[in-house]
């Protein structure tokens, strides 16, 4: 087994008074020859965004584009004819294949908005332009993982056009719990939302992230109330 460890506070950042954004990867100022993908998995921000502001309207071409809101409401708009909220609970996703125009804002004037967003690189490029939005409550599984995006648009989550599959989980304090990867030569990001784990030994906190992979399970234990996401991508791609 192979590992890489992203402390939160090694992460890039960028504070434009109204966006507050951390970069796990190289994005936009924040270039580290190190750290510029885990795999397939290219992007992965954790922003906040002042009441009332946004990202204005701005393309994407040959990316699938995945957003999580953590807090707050998300106001999104595209050019395919899509005019919605993403709440804290649902999962967005979008490829972008041969190009769209979309903007985000947050819808509410009185709390900032908290969501990530993670950008996969796809197996297949000039595809369609396509859009999904679900709720996750009905996945929702207490003390367990549960997955939440994955390469086939009948199982349970959101799909795109990639080998790859995220799983959330909320666990109570003194949880032990396994994941088995799907494909031998894909590798895990796991990424702390809230709490404190151990994953293979290594003690994460809030924020941190782990890369794992040439493994086919990784053990995951919750020393506190914590809530983690799994990014299950191809390393070869």
């Amino acid at each position: 087994m192979k590992t890489v460890i992203h402390k939160a506070n090694t992460r890039g950042h960028a504070n434009h008074g109204w966006l507050n954004s951390y970069h796990s990867f190289s994005f936009a100022n924040y270039q580290n020859t190190e750290r510029m993908n885990f795999g397939a998995l290219r992007v992965l921000n954790d922003d906040t965004v002042s009441e009332g502001r946004g990202f204005g309207t701005h393309p994407h071409q040959n990316m699938e584009i995945i957003s999580i809101p953590l807090k707050g409401d998300l106001q999104h708009q595209d050019n395919m004819g899509n005019a919605t909220i993403i709440k804290q609970g649902d999962i967005q996703v979008m490829s972008a294949g041969t190009g769209i125009m979309h903007s985000e804002y947050n819808k509410n004037k009185d709390r900032a908005v908290e969501f990530l967003q993670i950008w996969i690189i796809p197996n297949k490029t000039n595809v369609k332009p396509r859009y999904d939005q679900i709720s996750l409550k009905e996945l929702e599984k207490p003390n367990s993982l549960y997955q939440i995006l994955s390469p086939n648009a009948n199982d349970a989550g959101v799909w795109i056009y990639q080998d790859a599959w995220f799983n959330l989980g909320t666990f109570k304090e003194d949880t032990t719990t396994s994941y088995a990867l799907n494909k031998k030569d894909n590798g895990v990001y796991a990424f702390v939302l809230e709490g404190n784990v151990s994953i293979e030994g290594e003690q994460l906190s809030k924020r941190d992230g782990i890369g794992l992979w040439e493994t086919d399970n990784i053990a995951i234990n919750a020393s506190k109330n914590s809530k983690v996401l799994l990014i299950e991508v191809p390393m070869v791609f």
